[in-house]
């Protein structure tokens, strides 16, 4: 699901409503739309168009919810430029690849959850364009310590050249401060992107790439793409089954434990947190999953 921004195109209107797709998986769809309530149509476009657009390849659903008119994504503010001298010897990390940051947290008496934890690590960006953000958090997790600290691992993302930072609020710890260059070479993964693909494992190891298509309306209406069968009939009711998401420049995988529960799914551990940078693809996934809000 490519969910375009200031950073792509300078507009973003991200319908969360009923909706009526027409998909073409080789190239990808196009979500042209008006009011909440009101259908959608999908067509194939290459250009940003005056409503709305949300791309997707391979999987794509209509969900029912609120509007998020003109949200965007990159949407933290931008940290001024640094004149420490220091920054000129930064470690240096590619655009569209990826580090896992590691630490422990001192939060005092009381250890906070992974997703509270998180609102406590300050996002700095200084892009070189002066536009957006240069990284993103793609997912987290981690277990207090004996010592009483939490130990954290978060999943980085490096999306434009510049320099990025995580800051630890508490204590002002710098805890992650990189400089990020441009790419030599184009990602490896197929994945790289801003779009929303999802794969399911069949029980046996193997994952599997999902096509909605057919105007599915949960994951259970799309259909496994290699196969044409239906993830209805392709996962068991009851049976737990590893679930990946990719949305990023590096096309890094995010897997969560899933168990289906009848017209359902439900997580089985509340870790990682995924997607904490970018709420609307957190949101547009637990609605395609059935996720209790």
């Amino acid at each position: 699901m490519n969910f375009e921004s200031r950073d792509f195109k300078r507009g973003f209107v991200l319908f969360l409503a009923r909706a009526r797709l027409r998909v073409n998986t080789s190239d990808g769809l196009d979500m042209l739309g008006g009011a909440y309530n009101q259908s959608l149509h999908f067509t194939r476009t290459s250009r940003w168009r005056t409503n709305c657009r949300v791309v997707l390849t391979a999987i794509t659903v209509s969900v029912v919810g609120e509007i998020f008119a003109g949200q965007d994504l990159h949407t933290p503010a931008l940290e001024p430029p640094s004149s420490n001298g220091a920054d000129t010897n930064l470690p240096t990390i590619e655009v569209a690849h990826a580090v896992i940051v590691t630490v422990e947290l001192d939060f005092g008496p009381t250890i906070p959850g992974i997703a509270d934890a998180l609102r406590q690590v300050e996002r700095h960006y200084e892009p070189d364009d002066h536009q957006g953000r240069t990284f993103a958090i793609l997912d987290a997790y981690g277990v207090p310590t004996a010592t009483g600290k939490l130990h954290i691992s978060m999943h980085v993302s490096t999306e434009k050249p510049g320099i990025g930072s995580l800051i630890f609020r508490r204590t002002g710890q710098t805890l992650w401060k990189s400089r990020i260059v441009p790419a030599l070479r184009p990602p490896p993964s197929s994945f790289a992107g801003k779009r929303l693909l999802i794969m399911l494992d069949d029980g046996k190891g193997k994952s599997w790439l999902l096509d909605g298509s057919m105007g599915a309306t949960s994951i259970l209406d799309a259909v496994v793409r290699d196969t044409g069968m239906s993830v209805r009939n392709f996962w068991t009711d009851g049976e737990e089954r590893e679930a990946t998401f990719f949305y990023s420049t590096c096309g890094c995988p995010v897997k969560v434990m899933v168990r289906r529960l009848g017209d359902r799914t439900i997580r089985t551990t509340n870790l990682p947190v995924i997607f904490p940078d970018d709420p609307v693809v957190a949101k547009t996934i637990a609605s395609l999953m059935g996720w209790p809000r």
